[in-house]
């Protein structure tokens, strides 16, 4: 049976995918709804559209108006999502003309049409399939989008007259995902690209070694909410964050969905000492850009370690860039005490953030053996370089036999 999503595109398609949403708008149908659809229309109709309406289901977690996308599984997965897409689009609005390459299923392209309606946009994929669902998704985003697909490798194209191109490389193939830093087109013909297109944006996997970035470039960490979602690189021409002595690469922390950035923030060194009232835990983009210690400049933190990725500060602090803890116990780590502690807190849940320390996660979740109402984030990690534990609550909550 035919499972072609372009089929879909077809007056008899988006009927039955229509009527598909209408009978299953949450999940999808069961055995005899799907008995009578093959009824009534071709059995590799209904196929393709049974595939489809459970990757529409999945898809609402990426982009708003995925009811009426069309996807392949492998180019859904790889897709950014519409908020990641809207976020960069932003730094390329300016640029006339903006080529798309490795489009995909479209949905930076639709961020694109969606951004500039009317703005000449080229997506180019060497998967036939691909570049029609690129041009539909970008309507469906902006209606008489000006956007047109050509089928072919992307290093094969002349881009005269382009004045951005952003482009996704393959970071897997059907054998499954390519190692960190690896992908097709290879991240130096992408850099490359930035010689006759000046204005490029390359989309990365968050585990990119920095270290192969080219001087000049900026190198953007961008998370969804605490969830590190890629790495973005833009070239000189469209690099903002600030240039740091000594680095090669510029270097930024993005934290979405409120578009909070974090860029280095000069100052003395950050001083190391004991673990204060409240412990930061920063984002995960804010540790893979390296901006910790701009992150404690800018609360007025300080770390506990010279090595480990925590904040201490002696005050409560709100900040998009951490989750700030209030910290309920400090000790050097000793597993019996601080079972014995957390049964007298009453906690019987808790997020273990290890850093810097050995041992089995999960392994020391059992030992423990938690029991009681409440939760809390137990940081296992070092101070000054010893071994050391840190009992802490969210901010508003409170534990158990809590001495604060």
């Amino acid at each position: 049976m035919n499972s072609d999503p372009t089929v879909l595109l077809s007056p008899p398609g988006a009927e039955l995918l229509a009527h598909l949403a209408e009978l299953s708008p949450d999940a999808l149908p069961d055995l005899a709804v799907a008995t009578r659809l093959r009824r009534q229309y071709p059995p590799g109709l209904v196929a393709a559209a049974m595939a489809q309406h459970e990757l529409r289901l999945a898809a609402r977690a990426k982009f708003s108006r995925a009811a009426r996308m069309l996807f392949t599984r492998a180019g859904y997965e790889q897709s950014s999502s519409e908020m990641i897409a809207r976020h960069r689009v932003a730094r390329l609005r300016h640029a006339q003309t903006v080529a798309d390459l490795c489009c995909g299923i479209g949905g930076d392209l639709a961020a694109l049409a969606a951004s500039a309606p009317g703005r000449p946009l080229l997506a180019v994929d060497l998967n036939p399939v691909h570049a029609r669902l690129a041009l539909h998704n970008a309507a469906t985003y902006a209606a008489g989008s000006a956007a047109r697909a050509c089928v072919a490798d992307v290093r094969d194209i002349r881009l005269g007259g382009v004045e951005a191109a952003f482009i996704d490389p393959a970071r897997r193939d059907g054998a499954g995902r390519f190692r960190a830093g690896t992908s097709e087109p290879p991240l130096d013909w992408c850099f490359g690209l930035a010689g006759s297109v000046p204005a490029t944006c390359v989309k990365a996997a968050p585990g990119l070694d920095v270290r192969i970035v080219p001087a000049g470039w900026e190198v953007e960490f961008v998370a969804d909410g605490r969830d590190l979602k890629e790495a973005v690189l833009w070239s000189p021409a469209l690099a903002t964050a600030p240039e740091v002595a000594g680095e090669p690469t510029r270097r930024r922390a993005t934290v979405l969905p409120g578009g909070h950035t974090l860029i280095p923030v000069p100052g003395e060194p950050v001083p190391v000492r004991e673990p204060g009232e409240y412990l930061l835990d920063p984002s995960p983009a804010v540790t893979r850009a390296g901006l910790v210690e701009d992150l404690a400049r800018k609360v007025e933190g300080w770390k506990i370690d010279p090595r480990i990725a925590f904040i201490a500060v002696s005050r409560e602090v709100t900040t998009p860039f951490a989750r700030t803890l209030r910290v309920v116990d400090s000790a050097p780590w000793n597993e019996k005490r601080f079972a014995a502690r957390l049964s007298e807190l009453g906690v019987g849940a808790a997020d273990l953030r290890r850093r810097g320390l050995a041992g089995d996660v999960e392994a020391i979740r059992r030992r423990l053996r938690l029991a009681g109402p409440h939760r809390a984030t137990i940081a296992l990690t070092r101070v000054n370089d010893k071994p050391w534990g840190l009992i802490c609550a969210d901010l508003g909550t409170a534990l158990a036999a809590d001495s604060d």
